[in-house]
């Protein structure tokens, strides 16, 4: 049997670097935060053989615009010859991994041996002179796009270390201005324990100020409150009032979460700033908190969380759910706490960010227990605090959805009867809730139905005396299937109340759909309507004789004009409910304004003849 041929695989670098750039990397600027990981990771392994060991990093940049260079340097564990060849030929080689003088992955940031690769989406060369810690030759390595490199060893002797080169390339000279890289060197390394220094044509300074001690101990920036405040306002652009610690049981995660000075759009994405082993590993993090904490933006630091290979996110795992919980109940524990010891600045947080704090006392019972008194909600008193209307109410009736109460919202009002729209998110499953936090309170869904039990019945002398009107108006109504009810009801200034069953309401909802549906869709939509309308999907309109417009609509001396009044009176309660008009209601509506204009100049003219001598 012939044995089988075995072959290498064949890497094209500058299709790899291709890949980096356009794929695995969100922006070229990362060559900066590799080249930092690399230098901070050196310098972690020179501490393992050197317990005392101080480390640094020095950056320089010289020239402007196509001609300038940049070049970073670190005092760390430098690369023999042998490691040059192992860890920076091979790609996806890491010098991490698998060495004996390292303790464990965890003190190293870097994990798959591609960071160098990412300079060349800047620079057409990579110089690196390196010294080992460990003893031999210095040495000069030289890379090249095209997946050739030289090694040659120096005659002089390095300080043990690594230094290295880049040139600027073509189109890439935004990426070797002073002001670029300073900002990038403090958004990347503003956590790192070693000081960056960076020097330019202009200035020389310390990039990175030293780590105050509430980063290793969040619980205790609650007494640097203007540090932690400008802090945030450094890092994420953003002027902040207040803040919360964050912090998980094992302290490998902490933070700080800061609250955003304006309400935000709840489904709006939520990016936070996430540090891993000190070095920043994405500012636009999207899971690292739970998705009700939509109302601040977090500055988050680990040592525990798994980066993907582009090192600007995380892996979704067993271990990034339990951080994201725990951070979570951080933020919930503290507005506990605010709540027994600083009600002001509670109350104050849930003014600007209700939404979060009912999606978070859905979710929790007792922080609504907590809280309940300060939740704001719409009602027939006004946009109100929930203790502002448990003060006089021990009794509080709510709406399902928004329609319902624009339905009964006016007559409700006009009988002082408390009733909460519960048609907004939360606000429903919250009033439904709220027995169960205080069992002195009672809470009740309110139908449209229900309001108009309190109508007062007219007469039976009234119900005669109108019989042949109602008839006709409800022949006048019936295409758009809806009946007419004559009461008496308040407020007098409210001439009609629209309301639906909930058969109507799907019907109303179908038959707006089929106007603007295909037309295969549209005969779907028209079957499912049919078998509403055989289940005697009605509306009722009101009517109130309480009011003056329809008094004198059901006098028989208005009669030529009143199907057109009936028609206009029926629209004219659906725009009051706030239900969209379909095209025979807008007919109607355009239709009878002209006619009841024609009415007006009509008696005007005879008027006018009559006056005549």
């Amino acid at each position: 049997m012939n044995q089988p041929d075995n072959y290498r695989f064949q890497v094209d670098l500058s299709g790899m670097i291709n890949i980096l750039s356009n794929h695995l990397y969100s922006s070229p600027k990362v060559f900066l935060r590799e080249l930092l990981q690399n230098a901070v990771d050196a310098v972690t392994a020179r501490k393992v053989l050197e317990p005392d060991f101080k480390g640094r990093v020095h950056i320089e940049l010289a020239g402007t615009g196509s001609g300038a260079t940049l070049m970073i340097e670190d005092n760390g564990i430098g690369l023999t010859k042998e490691e040059v060849h192992q860890f920076l030929a091979m790609i996806g080689q890491s010098s991490k991994r698998g060495k004996d003088l390292i303790m464990g992955e965890t003190s190293f940031i870097g994990r798959f041996g591609i960071g160098l690769l990412s300079c060349f989406m800047i620079s057409d060369e990579i110089v690196m002179l390196t010294q080992s810690a460990q003893g031999g030759p210095s040495l000069e390595w030289k890379g090249k796009p095209d997946g050739t490199y030289s090694i040659r060893e120096l005659a002089t002797e390095l300080s043990p270390g690594t230094k290295v080169y880049l040139r600027c390339k073509p189109d890439c000279e935004i990426y070797y201005e002073p002001q670029n890289v300073e900002k990038w060197i403090y958004d990347y390394g503003a956590l790192l324990p070693h000081p960056i220094t960076l020097r330019t044509g202009q200035f020389e300074k310390v990039v990175n100020p030293a780590s105050p001690e509430w980063i290793a101990q969040p619980e205790l920036a609650r007494g640097y409150r203007n540090e932690v405040l400008q802090f945030g306002e450094r890092l994420l652009g953003e002027r902040f009032r207040d803040f919360i610690p964050l912090q998980t049981s094992s302290g490998r995660t902490g933070g700080i979460a800061y609250v955003l000075p304006q309400a935000v759009n709840l489904h709006a994405k939520k990016k936070h700033r996430v540090y891993l082993k000190q070095m920043l590993v994405s500012d636009k993090a999207e899971n690292i908190l739970p998705d009700w904490a939509f109302f601040v933006k977090g500055v988050i630091w680990s040592d525990e969380l798994q980066p993907t290979a582009s090192r600007e996110h995380f892996y979704e795992n067993d271990r990034l759910e339990e951080v994201r919980a725990e951070l979570g109940e951080s933020i919930r524990g503290e507005l506990i706490r605010m709540a027994e010891y600083d009600p002001d600045r509670l109350r104050h947080m849930i003014r600007l960010h209700a939404l979060s704090m009912k999606a978070l006392a859905v979710a929790d019972e007792n922080f609504y227990r907590m809280i309940h008194r300060w939740l704001p909600f719409e009602s027939t008193y006004g946009r109100r605090e929930l203790g502002e209307l448990l003060e006089d109410n021990q009794n509080i009736y709510f709406t399902l959805t928004l329609d319902e109460y624009r339905q009964i919202t006016h007559v409700a009002s006009a009988q002082s009867l408390l009733v909460v729209n519960g048609g907004y998110i939360y606000d429903a499953e919250l009033m439904e809730s709220l027995p169960a936090i205080n069992p002195e309170i009672r809470t009740e869904r309110l139908l449209p139905e229900d309001v108009s039990l309190a109508f007062t019945d007219i007469t039976a002398e009234e119900r005669m005396k109108y019989f042949e009107l109602t008839r006709l108006a409800d022949a006048a109504l019936r295409r758009f299937r809806c009946r007419i009810q004559l009461k008496r009801f308040k407020p007098a200034e409210l001439p009609a109340l629209f309301t639906l069953s909930k058969e109507s309401s799907e019907l109303r909802s179908l038959e707006v759909a089929e106007e603007v549906s295909p037309d295969a869709l549209s005969s779907v939509l028209n079957s499912l309507g049919s078998i509403l309308k055989l289940e005697g999907a009605y509306s009722t309109l009101y009517m109130n004789l309480d009011n003056p417009v329809v008094t004198r609509t059901f006098m028989p001396a208005n009669s030529r004009i009143f199907v057109n009044t009936v028609e206009m009176l029926y629209v004219h309660a659906l725009m009051l409910g706030q239900y969209p008009l379909n095209k025979q209601e807008m007919d109607v509506m355009n239709q009878g304004v002209l006619r009841l204009i024609q009415a007006g100049l009509a008696a005007d003219t005879h008027r006018g003849d009559e006056d005549q001598p």
